[in-house]
């Protein structure tokens, strides 16, 4: 398993609230019941879909996450981690490392499937074996990016919200993201130090089976394993509230980016920064992936996170996705019909089913 290298300690909180690992069905239950009113209310259960209408579905689901990196404008395209899309076929080792040079990408890089969320099949690759085991785990005629990887230790997830027709836009929320680390004694298996620590022996199957080929392995005193690299909430990863990191400068800086998108009102940007100090300047990020108006306001998963607030983040995030959505309808924008939304729904959960396990 390749990793980062874990070179700071773990420092926010590593406990899980008492409703961050329920079922989905069963926390979204009352997110479902708040979007079926606002759709009764605004007429149209799709709505949000017309808040970014040069995206397909408005980046609800199944859209390719290179339809809105590739519209980048000039002041954007440099804050964006360079990336090539490749489809698997024939002698895909050969044709990708030959797309690489074209573009002048070099190992390490970051494998995922153009159409996909929740970091389902995002692996880290760093040798040409690598490369070769990660695309050929995929099924063949899947669109896959190939994606510098970022270096930088930190990542955080910025939703970034602009009502049609606005000068700016704004950060609604911030989210800090770390993978769980587990120190060896030299003594306890990777295993047991799973299944002991205070975070990862509550939701085990999170980490073990990307793990399988190393559980009995006993780490060194002090030696340091990242659990996981997708930084994606039910991968296991830590989110925290970063809502005190937003500045003056993060948002102009974010605004000035997202202004180069056409038409790009509602939705995350997840991004790798260097230092906390370099992102409140608004400096030292690179982005890796924006997401339209089925990307959520992650903070919600800071396990200090009560279950009232997390529903009143959602329902307001939805809210203004809906409001957005009709005034860009009135500016004549279509939302996707329910049945094409719907075939983009069953695409993206069909492809999913076969995408291997991520790192």
């Amino acid at each position: 398993m390749t990793t980062l290298a874990a070179s700071t300690p773990i420092t926010r909180p590593t406990s899980i609230s008492s409703f961050e690992f329920w079922p989905s069905w069963l926390f979204y239950v009352p997110v479902v019941v708040f979007w079926i009113l606002m759709g009764l209310r605004h007429r149209s259960f799709s709505l949000p879909t017309a808040a970014n209408p040069l995206v397909e579905t408005g980046g609800l689901c199944g859209e390719r996450k290179t339809t809105i990196l590739d519209q980048a404008g000039p002041n954007a395209i440099d804050w964006i981690a360079p990336y090539i899309v490749v489809t698997t076929g024939v002698d895909d080792k050969t044709r990708t490392l030959q797309a690489m040079a074209r573009a002048g990408l070099s190992m390490p890089v970051v494998v995922k499937p153009n159409i996909g969320c929740n970091g389902t099949g995002v692996r880290l690759v760093d040798t040409q074996a690598a490369l070769e085991a990660a695309l050929s785990a995929f099924p063949r005629a899947v669109e896959l990016v190939v994606q510098e990887l970022v270096s930088h230790d930190g990542e955080a997830g910025i939703f970034y919200v602009r009502n049609p027709g606005a000068s700016a836009g704004r950060i609604t929320s911030l989210t800090l993201k770390e993978a769980p680390i587990i120190v060896g004694d030299g003594r306890s298996t990777i295993r047991t130090l799973v299944l002991e620590d205070e975070r990862s022996r509550h939701v085990p199957q999170l980490y073990l089976p990307r793990l399988s080929n190393r559980l009995d392995e006993v780490l060194k005193q002090g030696e340091r394993l990242r659990l996981v690299f997708a930084g994606n909430h039910c991968k296991g990863s830590i989110f925290t509230d970063g809502s005190q990191d937003i500045t003056r400068a993060l948002s102009a800086r974010v605004d000035s980016i997202m202004q180069g998108f056409p038409e790009f009102h509602f939705g995350r940007l997840d991004v790798r920064f260097e230092s906390a100090a370099a992102l409140r300047g608004g400096e030292g990020f690179r982005i890796i992936e924006i997401n339209g108006v089925g990307s959520e306001a992650t903070h919600i998963w800071d396990p200090r996170m009560s279950l009232w607030a997390a529903y009143r983040d959602q329902f307001k995030h939805y809210r203004i996705a809906f409001e957005i959505g009709a005034e860009m309808r009135r500016r004549g924008a279509r939302p996707t019909p329910l049945l094409e939304l719907l075939a983009s729904w069953r695409l993206q959960r069909r492809l999913m089913a076969h995408y291997p396990l991520n790192d």
